[in-house]
C-alpha cells in the first residue's frame, strides 16, 4: 500500500510539473461560464474552471502581472496569472463590462456595458479602479480603440450603427458618427490616421479619417467582419469574418485587402505568437480553437473547447500594433 501510494504521489508530482512548465492558452467559453487552460505545444486541455456568466473578453494589466476576464452577466472582474491561468483575486460590481481596454498611458481604464448601452470610465492608479464617469451611447456600444497619445478612445455601437469619439481629458463625448450596419472591431492603424472598423452587418471594413470625421474607404472583407489582431509588425492586420468564415490579411499601409484564410465555424478572437507564424482563433460556432500556420495561411489544428468560445490569450505573444 505505501509503495502504490508513493507511485501515486511521484505521477502527481509529474503532473503538476507538466502543467507548471506549459505555455499556457486561456479561452473563454462564454456560454459555459468558465474559463480553458491548453497547452500551447501539445494542443491538451489543462484545467477548466467555473467564473461569471458570459466571459466575453479580456486584456492583461499595463505591468503584465494579471489577465482581466471581464464576466459580463456576472458584473464583475477576475485576475488571472498571466502564464498559469490560475485566479489571482476578483473585483466585483463592476456593471456589464462585455469589452475592456486601457488606454495606451495608462491612466484610464474602460468598460463598454453592451446591454446598459454606456460605457464606464475609470481611473486607473497601477491596481486600483475609481469611477470617474458613465457616459450613454445610443446602442450596444461594443469595441474600443484608443490614440496613442491617449487623448481619445473610439467606442462602435452595434445597436446604432456609429462610432463615438469620447475626449478622456473632459470625460465627454466628442463627435459621433454613423458608420455601416452593426460595426464591431476597431483599431488605429499604426501611422495614427485612420480607424478601420469591421462591419459586422455587412462584408467590409470601413476606413474612417477620424480628425476629418468622414469614411473614406470600403476595404472588402468577409460577411460578418467582426474582430482585428496585427501581426506585429506594424503593418499588417487580422480581420476576423464570422459569417462567412474567414480571415482577412489587411495592409494598414494600402489599406488593402491582401489576403484569405479558410476557417471554419465562425472565427472570432485570435492570438498570435511571438515569432507572427502561428495564430489561435475561437470559433463561436462550433465548440473549437483553431491553430493556423500564417505562412502557408492553413487550419493545422482544431482543438475541442467549450460553448461559445469567444476571448484567447497566451502570455508570450506578438506586439499589438
Amino acid at each position: 500500500m505505501l509503495r502504490r501510494l508513493c507511485r501515486l504521489s511521484v505521477l502527481c508530482l509529474l503532473c503538476f510539473l507538466s502543467t507548471a512548465q506549459a505555455e499556457v492558452v486561456v479561452v473563454l467559453n462564454s456560454r459555459d461560464a468558465t474559463v480553458q487552460l491548453l497547452d500551447q505545444k501539445t494542443y491538451a486541455s489543462l484545467s477548466t474552471f467555473s467564473v461569471g456568466k458570459e466571459p466575453h473578453h479580456l486584456m492583461e494589466t499595463p505591468d503584465g502581472k494579471s489577465l482581466i476576464v471581464a464576466s459580463a452577466v456576472g458584473n464583475e472582474l477576475i485576475f488571472l496569472d498571466p502564464v498559469s491561468g490560475q485566479i489571482q483575486r476578483r473585483i466585483p460590481n463592476i456593471l456589464d463590462p462585455y469589452q475592456i481596454g486601457f488606454s495606451p498611458d495608462q491612466k484610464w481604464f474602460i468598460s463598454n456595458s453592451l446591454r446598459l448601452d454606456r460605457v464606464d470610465l475609470y481611473r486607473y492608479d497601477g491596481s486600483n479602479l475609481t469611477l470617474a464617469k458613465r457616459i450613454a451611447l445610443p446602442k450596444m456600444p461594443s469595441h474600443m480603440a484608443f490614440t496613442e497619445d491617449s487623448s481619445m478612445a473610439f467606442i462602435t455601437q452595434q445597436g446604432s450603427n456609429q462610432v463615438s469619439a469620447i475626449d478622456l481629458a473632459t470625460q465627454t463625448v466628442k463627435w459621433t458618427m454613423p458608420v455601416g450596419p452593426a460595426p464591431a472591431g476597431i483599431t488605429v492603424t499604426p501611422d495614427g490616421k485612420y480607424l478601420l472598423v469591421g462591419i459586422m452587418g455587412s462584408d467590409y471594413v470601413e476606413v474612417i479619417d477620424w480628425r476629418a470625421q468622414k469614411s473614406i474607404k470600403r476595404i472588402k472583407a468577409g460577411a460578418g467582419a467582426h474582430n482585428f489582431r496585427a501581426l506585429g509588425d506594424r503593418r499588417m492586420t487580422f480581420v476576423s469574418n464570422r459569417v462567412s468564415n474567414t480571415i482577412n490579411i489587411i495592409d494598414q499601409t494600402t489599406l488593402e485587402n491582401v489576403g484569405t484564410i479558410n476557417v471554419p465555424g465562425g472565427p472570432d478572437c485570435m492570438e498570435i505568437t511571438p515569432d507572427g507564424k502561428t495564430m489561435w482563433v475561437t470559433l463561436r460556432w462550433i465548440k473549437k480553437v483553431a491553430v493556423i500556420d500564417i505562412p502557408s495561411r492553413k487550419v493545422i489544428k482544431l482543438i475541442p473547447v467549450g460553448r461559445s468560445p469567444h476571448g484567447v490569450y497566451f502570455s508570450r505573444h506578438s506586439p499589438r500594433m
